[in-house]
């Protein structure tokens, strides 16, 4: 029996080392106890225009294209397949505005002020492949796109969490407390069941080895892991004014 298609990508050798998203400096600096809050601020500055603005959109995109069809039987496996789609969209949507929730939350009470960060390349980047994907891909290569996202971002958090009971509570900056919340966040298990049925629902889209849209898959994947990598701040970012970001 051939593997699954989620787990084919994430056996895939990319161009990018998955490492490179998943233990990117500042997750080790995030887990250690050792990032800077102002970095943390930067980063959170951007992820909220992804959550508020990007996300929804794309969700709305993909949401679009699931083909319902009025001769299918409320119990046959399409119509059964297409509202398991709009299931774990809505869920999407909930999550997301929760989470932007959360990070008014976290900026406010961290003192973080989100409004002196400019727009990162690594932001426009991010959200224009979605826009892409979302207005001319296929709805098979919407779903990949949207589990590679999250796929990736449990590991990176998971990666996080690995890390900080090495960390005493009160060790490193001010910015621990506020990272604890955040892996609490993108790790706990409801999250985690999230990504899991995504995952499934993308392995009954029936796209099958060889086939276009699996070498599309294989591409996104792979695009996913650059995108994700640049996504995370560097500490030379926080010594520029933020205009000039």
């Amino acid at each position: 029996m051939s593997a699954s298609l989620t787990a084919h990508l994430t056996s895939l050798s990319t161009s990018r080392p998955y490492a490179a998203a998943t233990q990117h400096p500042f997750l080790k600096a995030a887990g250690t106890g050792t990032l800077p809050l102002p970095l943390l601020s930067l980063y959170l500055s951007q992820d909220r225009i992804y959550a508020a603005h990007a996300y929804p959109r794309f969700l709305g995109q993909l949401l679009a294209r699931v083909p319902f069809a009025s001769d299918d039987a409320p119990n046959s496996p399409q119509e059964r397949l297409h509202q398991s789609l709009v299931a774990v969209l809505s869920d999407a949507l909930v999550n997301v505005r929760r989470e932007v929730g959360l990070f008014g939350e976290v900026e406010e009470t961290y003192g973080l002020r989100f409004a002196q960060w400019a727009e990162r390349k690594a932001t426009r980047d991010y959200t224009a492949e979605m826009a892409r994907v979302g207005a001319l891909g296929s709805l098979e290569d919407g779903f990949v796109f949207l589990w590679a996202m999250e796929r990736v971002y449990l590991d990176a958090w998971s990666h996080v969490k690995s890390l900080l009971p090495d960390v005493s509570s009160g060790a490193g900056d001010s910015a621990l407390p506020a990272v604890r919340q955040l892996v609490e966040n993108w790790t706990n298990p409801e999250f985690v069941q999230f990504v899991d049925t995504l995952g499934d629902l993308v392995d009954k889209l029936s796209i099958a080895p060889g086939s276009s849209a699996f070498k599309r898959a294989e591409g996104i994947w792979a695009r996913v892991v650059e995108l994700e990598e640049a996504f995370w701040p560097v500490e030379d970012e926080i010594t520029v004014p933020p205009e000039s970001q």
